[in-house]
């Protein structure tokens, strides 16, 4: 099985279905002529031309805008943001049209749309260009929201996303897109509604989603070496949740850490740690332990904000605390 870049990954799915659906398109800044800022669109402008792979001014609302129009009468827009820091411009567009137009229409306006583009903390880029706004959107009635963690996932799910009938928030990250992994030839599919088991495991369940996924992953490594048996659970979906795949590993563990690393407060992490209390909270031989950013706002300095996100210590320092170890 070929083994490519979660970039290769993402452009792999949007080529494919640019080529199987003419009413696909992409529209974002630096797309076309430079290749994308991350270069997840290289080589598109070129095999597609400049009426679908379009280069934006800096007017994220206004873009943005002009593709729900677009989704509404019957085109298949991607719109890149350049980060999702970005994404706070375009919040009114996604939050008042794209989500609510099936509703307020009465089933009659789809908006069949991806929003994509590096979401939460890179290195070095300070308090306005390192935070994760998942819980943003996943607050939202009418939105889809994925973060996929690996290239697999990310390419079957975004082809999903392109063909679903509604708006769907896609979540990467920059550090994500030199990640390997494999992923076959051939068409593939995934649903934007199921968790997926990384790791078998019976003594704790370790809950993630996205970047942290290998910090989580190091973590149970970690946990082995003392007997400790993780079963790591990627929620890929973060709207809507799979919830029973949560539950049903919960029960079998009684014990779970969830890792986020958005802030603390309203976060999708606590929200997912709300549901386990309350639906699981027979079978839990401890309270949930969430595992966040800190409450503050990124600094620059990298010892700094290493100190602040998520570490491979604070999630093996959770898990000890649920097992009472």
């Amino acid at each position: 099985m070929p083994i490519i870049t979660y970039r290769e990954a993402i452009r792999q799915a949007i080529d494919e279905e640019m080529q199987r659906d003419e009413s696909v398109f992409i529209l974002g800044e630096e797309v076309a002529q430079y290749d994308g800022a991350y270069k997840v669109t290289q080589g598109l402008w070129k095999k597609y031309g400049s009426e679908r792979v379009i280069d934006t001014p800096i007017v994220e609302a206004g873009f943005t805008g002009i593709a729900i129009g677009a989704a509404m009468a019957g085109l298949r827009p991607i719109v890149e943001w350049m980060t999702f820091n970005f994404s706070l411009l375009a919040l009114d567009q996604v939050v008042n049209n794209a989500a609510k137009m099936l509703y307020m229409s009465g089933g009659q306006i789809k908006v069949p749309i991806v929003f994509r583009g590096p979401n939460g903390p890179a290195e070095f880029l300070s308090s306005q260009h390192s935070q994760a706004f998942q819980s943003y959107y996943a607050h939202i009635p009418g939105l889809k929201v994925v973060a996929p963690s690996t290239p697999y996932d990310a390419k079957g799910m975004l082809k999903s996303a392109i063909r679903d009938d509604n708006p769907v928030v896609f979540l990467e990250a920059e550090l994500m897109y030199a990640w390997q992994g494999e992923v076959p030839e051939g068409e593939y599919l995934l649903p934007l509604n199921k968790a997926d088991i990384k790791r078998q495991g019976k003594d704790i369940t370790l809950i993630t989603y996205s970047k942290p996924i290998k910090v989580v992953q190091e973590a149970a490594r970690q946990l082995e070496k003392e007997g400790i048996s993780s079963e790591i659970i990627d929620l890929r979906s973060l709207r809507p949740i799979d919830e029973e795949t949560l539950y049903a590993s919960v029960r079998k563990t009684n014990r779970c850490v969830v890792c986020d690393e958005s802030w603390p407060v309203a976060s999708v992490g606590s929200h997912v740690a709300w549901l386990i209390s309350k639906n699981c909270f027979d079978d839990l031989d401890a309270p949930v332990e969430l595992v966040c950013s800190e409450d503050v706002p990124m600094p620059y300095n990298h010892t700094l904000e290493l100190a602040v996100q998520p570490s491979v210590e604070k999630v093996v320092a959770a898990a000890r605390k649920v097992l009472y170890l």
